[in-house]
């Protein structure tokens, strides 16, 4: 028990208990009335909330997945009367007997007999007795003795005590100046833990001034946290010392957890510049800091999670100790190599591709002539592992996780703070004194502190070249040669180089609606979008990433056990089935965005168009190498052979809306062309005849031209049972299906234009995907109309569209999956190889097409 006097107001360590507690995924917050929310006053009927104190708790009340009560020794009745607080609040009287009006009804008729009889023998009793009060409850009679004598109190409390509060079924509770007999056993103990059960809470924050608070304090348990009001014992962990203080308390509860829930800096999502080393990939912000990180492999759990959970999801910050914005950032010439400039000090960011395989090593050059300040947080499995950071010869141990690491940091000198389950490092570092740089090196993946084999500026320098002579080996189009340079290493660095894997995006959980629940993890392989990545490469001149795409498709065809057409939409960089979605609720998201999702459920749909990019990848390199290896007629056949099974079945489409499956038109189109691509490989390379091919292609045309056409509409729609648009259909044309002066094209294009085209951007759909919120317009979506265009004659619509394209890019060329025109700002994923690879082919054929 506690007998400390109050403390200062709110200090530090309660301070950042509350910044601990304000983070949990379900946080209720219980308050007592009196003496708490309203000033103890001689007039019981007079105690009214302190406005501050009922501004919080009402703001509390709104915020997702927050909890608010009171729970109070009053009548649940005169406590709604006094406090007027809103429906969102629970209120809960007596002590926590009262949870609704209607209480007293399901009290049993001998319940209520015994009650009448306390009752009476009270009133006798407090007959007489000045200054002595009765309040009736549904449940229980109180004995308020505040305003009476001290004489007279004794007397009154040694009567009650002695006589009816010795009735069998009567429970005392006993508060300050108080006695309450009840004909039910509960208190505001059992109370929380009904309205913890009931609510759904992960943690519960207490606050409470009297001794029946006691019952309550004594329930919590692990993250909870308990307030005492003023002095006294108390098994309450805080004190503060008045209402007023209450009111600061909420006040700065609200404050920590409406900044967790709705993101501390936003910083906008095409802001974020990207650094891979071939194996692994991460995220920094325009001002120098890590936010996003994962280990051992891009779809690994993060150790940095800054991007989606705020500070307390891990981070890697270097500053000036100064402060101040950068004046710039920037990627060294042809490589991923980021430069981040302020006056006086340049930090330079790369991932090593020199190391030893199932190593992440993150290294930072900083140099200059100010003191930096340096902040390290480690927060392994999106923070959800308690890690320990132990200074060990020339820099920092990690200790708590399955996956070692260490941050080699010679010369650097450390301050270890724990932050609860974690420790935070904080160093100053003053490169003058340092001789003008130092190097932070953190290695995932092993637990050495020693130098690196190599020099630093050597290893720099030999990453820096591979991506660099890969860059040189591209024809680049005369078209945005730089942004093209930039999108065909942003996809080259989304291939995970020992697998041949190529991610969809490099982040999970972007929101395409900020604040809403379109938040989806892109950290696997989707095989439609990995062979239209490799493919925009090819173009360019390289079929290093189709070759090595084709070999990991065929492995995991391989695992179908002979049949492609069970082939799932994505798979891990591995090639392994992913498991299934979950969220993960200790992060807030990005700017409030919720769920955090790990996994994705578009794994177990049906997408029948998945096969037709990669036999157009297939065909591609074929042209490419002006011949066709064994290995690709495998791929090739197997992926005819899944479209023969399956074409004429209904499935998700190319969207994977969570909705029952369709005969979605894009999904048909992708079905002829993988036949149609198989056609003209076997063709070209002297194949023998396959007239099934022949046949099946005719069927498939046969039938997607004629009932995905839609007369009143004027277009080809999203599925055959509807009037609904979808920008997928360009492929009608796109795709050769149709010719490019073909009357239905040209119809669909400018019906797709009219409704989904939105200045800068086109939109997938407009119609109603069963999911609440909007999202923005898809920049690949924005590719394939500018390609219609030139297709159909519309150089000039073509030209300024693209123009409204790339001005959507960040500062260092990248851009995220979708852009908002009206906020002006990206949305989802980001870096997304579907924009990357859309800008590459719009580049390529404005350079080619007159």
């Amino acid at each position: 028990m506690s007998t400390v006097a109050p403390t200062e107001p709110l200090d530090a360590a309660l301070r950042e208990t509350l910044g601990r507690l304000a983070r949990v995924p379900q946080l209720l917050v219980a308050v007592d009335y009196d003496g708490t929310l309203a000033p103890i006053v001689g007039d019981p009927a007079a105690a009214r909330p302190l406005p501050e104190a009922v501004t919080a708790l009402r703001a509390l009340a709104e915020l997702p997945q927050t909890k608010v009560a009171v729970v109070s020794g009053r009548s649940l009745r005169d406590l709604a009367a006094l406090s007027r607080l809103p429906s969102e609040i629970h209120l809960v009287g007596s002590h926590g007997s009262e949870f609704d009006v209607g209480f007293v009804q399901q009290l049993s008729e001998e319940a209520r007999q015994l009650r009448t009889t306390l009752q009476q023998q009270v009133q006798r009793i407090a007959a007489g007795a000045p200054g002595v009060r009765l309040e009736a409850k549904p449940a229980s009679i109180a004995v308020h003795t505040r305003t009476a004598s001290d004489e007279v109190a004794a007397s009154v409390n040694a009567a009650v005590r002695s006589g009816p509060a010795t009735l069998p079924g009567v429970h005392v509770t006993e508060g300050k100046k108080v006695i309450e007999l009840s004909v039910v056993h509960t208190d505001k103990g059992t109370a929380l833990d009904t309205l913890r059960s009931r609510l759904g809470a992960s943690a519960v924050l207490f606050v409470g001034d009297d001794v029946t608070d006691e019952n309550g304090f004594a329930r919590l348990r692990g993250p909870d946290v308990g307030v005492k009001v003023g002095f006294g014992d108390t098994r309450a962990t805080h004190r503060v010392a008045d209402p007023i203080e209450v009111a600061k308390l909420l006040a700065l509860v609200l404050d920590i957890r409406r900044r967790w829930l709705y993101g501390e800096r936003a910083v906008p999502i095409e802001r974020h510049s990207m650094l891979a080393g071939g194996d692994n990939l991460a995220l920094v912000t325009p001002d120098a800091r890590i936010t996003w990180l994962c280990h051992p492999r891009p779809d690994s759990a993060a150790i940095f999670a800054d991007l989606l959970g705020g500070s307390p999801a891990g981070y890697f910050g270097v500053a000036p100790q100064r402060g101040g914005l950068p004046l710039g950032q920037k990627y060294l010439g042809g490589s991923m190599t980021v430069q981040t400039r302020w006056s006086g000090l340049t930090v330079t960011d790369w991932l090593d591709s020199t190391g030893p395989a199932n190593r992440t090593t993150l290294v930072r050059q900083l140099t200059g002539t100010v003191t930096v300040r340096v902040q390290f947080a480690p927060r392994p499995e999106f923070g959800q592992v308690a890690v320990r950071l132990q200074p060990l010869g020339d820099g920092l141990v990690m200790l708590g996780s399955n996956e070692p690491a260490v941050l080699y940091s010679p010369g650097v000198d450390w301050d270890i703070v724990q932050e609860g389950e974690h420790d935070t490092a904080h160093a100053l570092i003053d490169l003058r004194a340092a001789g003008g740089s130092a190097v932070l090196e953190l290695r995932c993946g092993t637990d050495s502190l020693d130098p690196a084999p190599l020099p630093v500026e050597h290893r720099a320098d030999e990453t820096a070249t591979q991506w660099r002579r890969w860059l040189d080996g591209l024809r680049l189009p005369g078209v945005s040669t730089e942004l093209v340079a930039r999108s065909a290493l942003t996809l080259r660095a989304l291939t995970y180089r020992p697998t041949g894997a190529i991610l969809a995006a490099g982040t999970s959980s972007l929101p395409e609606d900020l604040g809403g629940v379109r938040n989806w993890d892109y950290r696997y392989c989707w095989l439609r979008d990995a062979a239209l990545a490799a493919r925009a490469l090819v173009d360019l001149g390289s079929v290093d990433e189709a070759e090595g795409l084709l070999a990991w498709t065929a492995g995991v065809i391989d695992r179908t056990g002979g049949h492609p057409e069970r082939l799932h939409p994505l798979y891990t960089v591995e090639g392994q089935t992913l498991g299934p979605e979950a969220v993960i609720d200790t992060l807030p998201g990005y700017a409030g965005s919720r769920p955090v999702r790990v996994g994705n459920a578009a794994n177990k749909q049906l997408q029948l168009d998945v096969f037709g990019p990669i036999a157009d990848l297939v065909d591609a390199v074929a042209q490419r190498r002006g011949v066709i290896s064994d290995f690709d007629r495998e791929v090739l056949s197997a992926m005819v052979d899944a479209v023969a099974h399956r074409w004429f079945e209904p499935d998700h489409g190319i969207w994977e809306q969570r909705q029952p499956p369709r005969h979605h038109v894009y999904s048909k189109v992708m079905c002829w062309q993988t036949v149609d691509r198989a056609l003209n490989v076997a063709a070209r390379h002297g194949l023998p005849e396959r007239p099934d091919w022949v046949e099946l292609r005719a069927a498939i045309a046969e039938n997607v031209l004629e009932y995905g056409w839609n007369e009143q509409v004027g277009a080809y729609t999203t599925a055959y049972d509807g009037i609904d648009l979808d920008a997928a259909s360009l492929w009608v044309g796109l795709s050769g299906l149709l010719a490019d002066d073909d009357p239905r094209f040209l119809s669909t294009v400018l019906a797709i234009e009219a409704e989904l085209r939105s200045g800068p951007v086109v939109y997938r759909y407009r119609s109603d995907d069963g999911m609440p919120g909007t999202e923005g317009g898809f920049h690949v979506c924005t590719a394939w109309l500018i390609e219609s265009y030139l297709r159909t004659g519309r150089r000039a619509d073509a030209e300024e569209l693209y123009g409204q394209l790339i001005a959507c890019a960040g500062p260092t060329g990248l851009l995220p999956e979708q852009y908002d025109p009206l906020a002006e700002r990206g949305l989802g994923n980001h870096p997304q190889a579907y924009s990357h690879l859309g800008l590459i082919r719009c580049a390529l054929l404005l350079d080619s097409r007159p």
